[in-house]
């Protein structure tokens, strides 16, 4: 197991999500910043070229295209599944600042059924709790 929002959780995710399919055109670098009052700071970024997650970094990313920013609420459902990160966005529980252009390019790897089963392998792999 590992704990939620450190530097082996982001690393998991490359490993979970190493054999998602190529779509070309699908090329971006997203940011997500958890943030909150009396929290502190935690980010992450995904990096995706063609369709391909080639990235996962712990820590600010200056060359992220498109940076979420999430509340300490919303940081578990988020990571479990039960929030996805474009619905969210959509009810204004998750902030996006960035090119809202690249996003899109990404839309179809960030939706799929392979980023999905990666997701929750990763979730099944992470200790919730405080970070």
């Amino acid at each position: 197991m590992v704990q939620h929002l450190t530097e082996e959780w982001v690393a998991l995710h490359a490993t979970a999500a190493k054999d998602l399919p190529e779509r070309p055109g699908a090329t971006a670098r997203l940011q997500i910043v958890v943030t909150g009052k009396g929290y502190g700071e935690v980010a992450w970024s995904l990096a995706f070229v063609d369709g391909r997650l080639e990235e996962a970094s712990f820590g600010r990313d200056d060359r992220a295209d498109c940076t979420f920013l999430v509340t300490p609420a919303d940081a578990v459902p988020l990571a479990t599944g039960d929030l996805d990160l474009h619905v969210g966005f959509m009810q204004g529980r998750i902030k996006l600042e960035g090119d809202v252009g690249r996003l899109l390019a990404v839309l179809p790897c960030t939706q799929s059924p392979e980023l999905r089963r990666a997701l929750t392998e990763v979730a099944a792999a992470t200790e919730f709790g405080a970070a």
